[in-house]
């Protein structure tokens, strides 16, 4: 059986239906254009499985645009809160092989997207009127699928991943992982599967925000706990 591609929360049967996705995306919109909200996070989504993740992201991705290339062909640009920009394309991000630290990385966010998912659910569940709630930054109401679980600075996702690797003082070469028919890879070795949810569950400040805001928050070093963080 085909293995399913999963992106942050969609799952696509094969690689050619996550290119469709984006590709309709990117044709649903003008030279010059703004991606809205949803799309916005469907391409946050997909530049979170980019191996050099951290520098892509930069100070943080403020908005993406489809922009004109040679030949009249269209691409998503990245634009960052300190005016940097930067062409980003799906097709290479999609058909690249995974790294070591790439593939290491999408499984240890495919072990804790259950406890990140139970939290968004409390979330709504307390808070929801009429199936929207609001984003935890901004105030603004917004659907289910217009939001994200956000790492808050310090402890993101990457600096939980980084850290986890140098505690552990691991070969990411060495380590070995089960196939699964229709889903993630999983670690082979349960107690790595379980060591990693546990450090992730110390270590990570959650708040629920809008899919548009959830790359940008490098620029927002608060590192002390606050009150209206979210914990698993």
């Amino acid at each position: 059986m085909r293995k399913a591609i999963e992106i942050g929360e969609k799952k696509f049967a094969t690689k050619k239906d996550a290119l469709n996705h984006y590709k309709e995306i990117l044709n649903s919109y003008n030279f010059g254009e703004s991606l809205n909200p949803k799309h916005f996070g469907d391409i946050l989504e997909l530049l979170e499985t980019h191996p050099q993740v951290k520098e892509k992201i930069g100070v943080g991705i403020e908005q993406v645009k489809v922009v004109k290339l040679k030949y009249n062909t269209k691409s998503f640009e990245l634009l960052r809160f300190d005016g940097s920009k930067e062409i980003f394309s799906y097709t290479k991000r999609i058909n690249s092989p995974k790294t070591d630290y790439a593939k290491f990385r999408n499984v240890c966010r495919q072990t804790i997207q259950e406890d990140l998912r139970k939290v968004k659910l409390s979330y709504f569940e307390e808070y929801s009127k009429k199936g929207m709630v609001k984003c935890q930054e901004t105030a603004e109401l917004l659907k289910w699928e217009d939001l994200s679980v956000d790492h808050r600075q310090p402890n993101t996702f990457s600096i939980i991943v980084d850290r986890f690797i140098e505690l552990k003082n691991l070969n990411l070469a060495d380590i070995e992982y089960l196939k699964i028919d229709g889903a993630q890879d999983e670690f082979a070795d349960e107690s790595l599967k379980s060591e990693f949810k546990t450090y992730h569950k110390e270590k990570a400040n959650l708040r629920i925000i809008s899919k548009r805001l959830n790359l940008g928050r490098s620029f927002q070093a608060r590192v002390n706990r606050q009150k209206k963080d979210l914990r698993i």
